[in-house]
């Protein structure tokens, strides 16, 4: 496994996550870092010149040769395809092409290689196009998400497009007769009364002067849950202000065995959004310009990114946890024990991520502001 790779995707993760936190305070955000970085690293492949170099640098990947990249991405998407048969875990990429369009057989070529990447060839004029595209990904999400594209613009010539399903038991589940309904302390005042879950056992455990934080592991996997939990009088959002690749490797490596008591929330996500403006402030504007983006690796036409959609849905319950995430990049032509047994209650503002520790891969990430929205 290319730790470079791992540790620029995390960081990425950690950078767009919190744009889009700032960007809608006080709001639940759920994303699939993951799914963002992969299908992004596909468009990678048809960039050049400034965009290539901008992608570069957004990405994490100084240092790394286009090379390097693609071979990297595919030993880290086999590693993570291979996990336990416990753990449901099906990561799928597809490249849709307007009839009458030429694209580089290169280009083709690297993605379905290491990528694996379908390639299909869509009369995008005709109104059943966006249904079959809408269909590969429902059937790649066991059918959490139907719907990643309303309509086909007429300057609209590709699809990137990548989608991550997930599914997995805890390895000790919660027992539904101890959930009781419970308030959980809104922000900035106010409560709501959720479902809340409760488990008392040995768990890995760590806390700071910030936050306390528990991993939930997943059945017979190296996956797990980790949920990071402000302390009182501080705040989710200086929580993820501190999110980034450094901090969170600082994190993972505090965790040890304590004996406690921990109370989460039954919750399910919804989180839909368009990613032009976070990308562009993270440094790819000119990806997204029509004057300026050399996606010639890509096609000899004048092309651009359109849009960049990310939908992600999680469902959290006493069995486990089922997360969905889908990332289409729209491409158009100008004219992607010494210690006491500690209590943890997740009654107001958290944040979780789910992680498999034997690639350090962020397979998704999220703040829960409010369960019950």
């Amino acid at each position: 496994m290319d730790p470079s790779l791992v540790s620029g995707n995390t960081g990425f993760g950690a950078e767009l996550f919190g744009e889009l936190h700032d960007s809608a305070p006080g709001e639940n955000v759920f994303i699939s870092p993951l799914s963002v970085s992969v299908a992004l690293a596909m468009l990678y492949n048809g960039a050049s010149g400034e965009t290539r170099q901008a992608m570069t640098e957004t990405l994490g990947y100084e240092g790394m040769s286009p090379e390097r990249i693609n071979d990297a991405n595919l030993a880290l998407l086999q590693s993570l395809c291979a996990l336990n048969p416990e753990l449901a875990l099906n990561i799928a990429n597809s490249l849709w092409a307007r009839q009458g369009v030429q694209f580089k057989q290169d280009f083709i070529d690297a993605n379905r290689e290491h990528f694996a990447a379908e390639a299909a060839v869509l009369d995008f004029d005709d109104p059943a196009a966006a249904g079959r595209i809408n269909g590969w990904v429902s059937d790649n999400t066991n059918g959490k998400i139907t719907q990643i594209i309303d309509r086909i613009p007429a300057d609209m010539v590709m699809y990137l497009i990548n989608a991550i399903y997930f599914k997995g038991a805890w390895d000790t589940q919660f027992d539904g007769k101890l959930t009781r309904e419970m308030p959980y302390h809104l922000q900035g005042g106010g409560q709501v009364t959720v479902p809340m879950m409760l488990q008392t056992r040995y768990f890995s455990y760590q806390e700071s002067g910030a936050f306390q934080a528990v991993k939930l592991p997943y059945k017979k996997t190296n996956v797990g849950m980790y949920v990071f939990l402000p302390k009182e009088g501080t705040s989710l959002e200086a929580l993820v202000n501190d999110l980034s690749e450094e901090s969170l490797g600082e994190w993972m490596g505090q965790f040890g065995n304590r004996e406690g008591s921990v109370s989460i929330p039954r919750f399910k996500m919804e989180y839909e959004e368009k990613l032009n403006d976070a990308l562009s402030d993270m440094g790819m504007a000119v990806a997204f310009d029509p004057d300026r983006a050399d996606l010639s690796g890509m096609s000899d036409a004048h092309l651009y990114v359109s849009e960049v959609k990310h939908k992600a849905v999680v469902e959290v319950n006493e069995v486990g946890t089922e997360a969905a995430a889908v990332t289409s990049i729209g491409v158009a032509a100008t004219s992607a024990n010494p210690n006491p047994p500690f209590s943890f209650i997740a009654d107001r503002p958290f944040l979780f991520l789910i992680r498999d520790d034997a690639t350090g891969s962020v397979l998704f990430m999220g703040a829960v502001y409010n369960p019950a929205q």
